[in-house]
C-alpha cells in the first residue's frame, strides 16, 4: 500500500464513469482519498470554491464541456490552482504534447496500474512535506 489517509486527497477528472471508478477504485484500495469530477468545469468549481485542495489531479484530456486541454489553460491562469501537479491519463493521439503545458507526467491509456500509483504517492508525499516544484512555463 503506497497511499496514506492522511494525505490531501487525489482529484480524478475523467468523463468515462467507468474509467472514472476504476481510477478511483485503484487509488481508494492503495488508501489515497479521491474526490472526482467528470469534466473539467465541474474540477475548476470544486477547485475555485475550496472544496477540495488536492495534492495531485488526475486529468482525461477528452471530455465534453470541458476538455483537459482547456482545464490545464485555466488551472495555469489562476494562481490558487496553478501550482496543483496533474497527470494526464489520456488516449489522446496528443497527449504527450501536455508535458509541454506544464504538467507532471502523461500516461497513455491503458496505462500501468502501478505506474500510476508510484507517480500519485510520490507527488501527494511531497506536496504533505511542502516540497512542490512549481510546473515549468
Amino acid at each position: 500500500m503506497v497511499g496514506d489517509a492522511s494525505l490531501a486527497p487525489v482529484l480524478v477528472v475523467e468523463d468515462n464513469s467507468e474509467v472514472r471508478q476504476a481510477l478511483v477504485a485503484l487509488l481508494e484500495d492503495d488508501g489515497f482519498r479521491v474526490v472526482q469530477a467528470p469534466d473539467g468545469v465541474s474540477a475548476l468549481r470544486l477547485l475555485r470554491a475550496g472544496a477540495v485542495q488536492p495534492c495531485l489531479i488526475v486529468l482525461d484530456l477528452v471530455m465534453p464541456r470541458m476538455d483537459g486541454w482547456d482545464f490545464l489553460t485555466e488551472r495555469r491562469r489562476d494562481d490558487r490552482i496553478a501550482g496543483i501537479p496533474v497527470v494526464v491519463v489520456s488516449a489522446d493521439p496528443l497527449a504527450l504534447q501536455a508535458a509541454r503545458l506544464g504538467v507532471a507526467a502523461v500516461l497513455l491509456k491503458p496505462t500501468e496500474p502501478e505506474r500510476l500509483l508510484e507517480l500519485v504517492g510520490d507527488h501527494c508525499k511531497r506536496v504533505a512535506q511542502g516540497r512542490v516544484e512549481e510546473p515549468p512555463g
